[in-house]
């Protein structure tokens, strides 16, 4: 079976609408352990538009599962990560004026960097992945650097239309799925997920682990966090041909 993690960032977003304590990141993380989920994704921006630092502390000292920390690779993030020694830190590009993470890391063009920063996570047991596009060249500088996993971006095949572009997209992850499993590296995948499209990505054999946050989230509103997860589940079940 697919590992789930949940990201309850949009969580956080609703309670910075009005800068309150509610609701809170904490209790949608443990409603989703409690549905199966085996662990939590927070993305700490560099804007702290949704999850604050003190919501990193809070979620890694209460779940019961492992928290992944997303995070530009800046020394701030660095430092607070060193600080708070998740389970592990997968590093996203980040610009101050997107409304979410638009697209894979360049790992190719910042190789060294990513490697020295390996390194110091490494050397506080922190696993290290990168969240990149499904591009051949990409994952292959992140095994170069010698990183524990990649997650491919699913973003680009969630937002189109047509089935032949579909397919193609589709095959794009499959390939660049099938490549770093080659080369040793562990397989995620996400980004705009939901119950439909999420059983092709959950079809690929190489793909061991999903990230999936705004559309369990907003699920959440209308039949609960535990229900949203559980159905997420069974969705990916049936990808992975484990439910009819």
């Amino acid at each position: 079976m697919i590992r789930l993690f949940v990201n309850v960032d949009h969580v956080a977003t609703v309670r910075e609408a009005r800068k309150t304590i509610e609701p809170s990141p904490l209790k949608a993380a443990l409603l989703a352990e409690r549905a199966g989920a085996q662990g939590i994704t927070i993305h700490l921006r560099e804007d702290r538009r949704h999850i604050q630092d003190e919501d990193v502390r809070v979620v890694q000292k209460g779940i019961n599962t492992k928290l992944n920390l997303e995070m530009a690779p800046t020394q701030e993030m660095v430092d607070l990560a060193l600080e708070i020694r998740p389970y592990q830190i997968s590093l996203v590009p980040e610009k101050r004026q997107e409304i979410t993470t638009e697209g894979g890391l360049d790992v190719c063009s910042q190789e060294k960097e990513l490697s020295g920063l390996r390194e110091k996570m490494h050397g506080k047991g922190i696993l290290f992945s990168l969240f990149i596009d499904p591009d051949l060249a990409q994952i292959d500088a992140c095994k170069r650097i010698q990183a524990d996993s990649v997650e491919i971006n699913t973003g680009k095949y969630t937002e189109l239309e047509s089935p032949q572009e579909i397919a193609r997209e589709l095959e794009r992850i499959q390939k660049s799925a099938a490549r770093a499993a080659e080369q040793g590296l562990k397989v995620f995948a996400g980004h705009g997920l939901n119950y439909e499209n999420v059983e092709a990505i959950a079809a690929i054999p190489e793909i061991e682990e999903l990230n999936i946050g705004h559309f369990i989230v907003g699920q959440a509103i209308y039949e609960g966090m535990e229900n949203a997860v559980t159905a997420m589940i069974r969705s990916i079940a049936r990808g992975r041909g484990q439910q009819s």
